[in-house]
């Protein structure tokens, strides 16, 4: 399949700050947004003038667009340049179908840019936010224009099917995210296990995630300062950066914890990767996900994870198998959930077994980037033989 990028934003940092690999993907990725004013509006009034059609079917698009205000309205005809640009680079370039990861500002210039230069899309939705947004992201006439839609759990396409007639259901398919589980194998993992003062040993609790409300790090905060009340002897580590970062280290200093939480704030993916090598527990307290990418690296790594029962987290991890799961918002019983594992080396050795082999047979990214490869062809294929004849000319 020859898959070519294109970004409305460039990286939001240097390309050589970047891993190696990312940078490679980064050099080949095409950018609306590469600073180059000038010549990005040179670009769309030759557009407009060379394809009046084009300009007239993106303005009705955004015009359709239901209960815009003025503010927003004049956004969605940022977003109509944009959609003229991606066009524009997608017929230079021979590109026949679009395909958008999240539904935000993104995919809506990609479902202006297909309404516009008439070329299909499609969309992968993640959630949570386009999920908790659904009017504000106009996510059904997004949704209405594409021509399928990937979800990333069961969760995720219920959602959808709230919003969206069932004679309409077919449009939808479950594909799952992953990691590689070669690459995050236990065998790299180095805990705290080896010599260690005599006395009971401190263990290591880690989570990532951004520090904002939905990540749920204030409840995590307060189970930990329960487990310290307790004498349990573990230490927590906050890998992330967010506006929630001044409120919650004034809780860490109120609570008279600041010896035993560490904020890092945001890591690379590979500093990320070692903090977690150290783990021996892993901790999201979510109160809003997707399927987090932490879990299934923690779990691919062997570390025990506890987490809350929402959206799609019981897909990846079932309940005292691959880990614990607790209802969000209570920070007794995670603390309670923890505490079970500091206690017990072998349900953390068990949980971090299972969690593994369940990253192995459901979230393996290699197996399911061929699943994916497999539905693109199939949705693909179907929309071919579905395109009237005027539109194939």
């Amino acid at each position: 399949m020859q898959i070519e990028a294109i970004s409305i934003n460039p990286p939001d940092r240097p390309i050589d700050a970047l891993p190696s690999a990312e940078a490679q993907e980064a050099r080949s990725t095409t950018y609306i947004k590469d600073g180059k004013f000038v010549a990005a509006a040179a670009k769309i009034l030759g557009t407009a003038l060379a394809n009046p059609a084009v300009v007239c079917r993106g303005l009705r698009a955004v015009a359709a667009v239901p209960n815009l205000t003025l503010r927003k309205r004049i956004f969605w005809h940022f977003y109509l340049a944009e959609a003229l640009l991606v066009g524009r680079w997608m017929k230079q370039r021979k590109i026949k179908h679009l395909h958008v990861h999240f539904g935000g500002a993104v995919a809506s210039v990609g479902m202006l840019t297909s309404q516009a230069w008439k070329i299909p899309y499609s969309l992968t939705i993640h959630g949570p936010e386009e999920l908790l947004n659904v009017d504000s992201y106009h996510l059904r006439e997004k949704i209405a224009a594409a021509s399928f839609v990937f979800c990333i759990s069961d969760f995720c396409r219920s959602q959808l099917f709230q919003w969206t007639d069932p004679a309409t259901w077919d449009k939808f398919q479950v594909v799952r995210l992953g990691v590689d589980p070669v690459m995050l194998s236990p065998q790299s993992r180095m805990t705290t296990s080896g010599i260690t003062p005599p006395g009971p040993r401190t263990l290591e609790l880690v989570s990532v995630g951004r520090l904002v409300p939905a990540k749920g790090h204030r409840i995590l905060l307060e189970a930990f300062r329960i487990l310290r009340e307790r004498g349990v002897h573990i230490r927590l580590t906050l890998i992330g950066a967010g506006p929630d970062r001044a409120a919650l280290q004034e809780f860490v200093d109120r609570s008279g914890l600041g010896d035993a939480v560490t904020f890092t704030s945001a890591l690379s993916h590979q500093q990320t990767l070692a903090q977690l090598r150290r783990a021996d527990i892993f901790a999201l307290a979510s109160f809003a996900e997707g399927i987090p990418v932490a879990l299934m690296e923690a779990m691919s790594l062997g570390v025990p994870c506890v987490s809350t029962s929402i959206a799609g987290i019981p897909e990846l991890i079932r309940t005292g198998i691959d880990g614990l799961l607790v209802p969000p918002s209570n920070p007794t019983a995670f603390a309670d959930s923890l505490e079970s594992l500091t206690s017990d080396s072998g349900l953390r050795k068990s949980l971090g077994n299972s969690g593994r082999q369940r990253i192995i047979s459901q979230y393996n990214l290699p197996l399911n980037q061929e699943l994916l490869a497999q539905s693109f062809e199939e949705r693909l294929s179907r929309s071919a033989r579905n395109k009237p004849v005027e539109q194939a000319r």
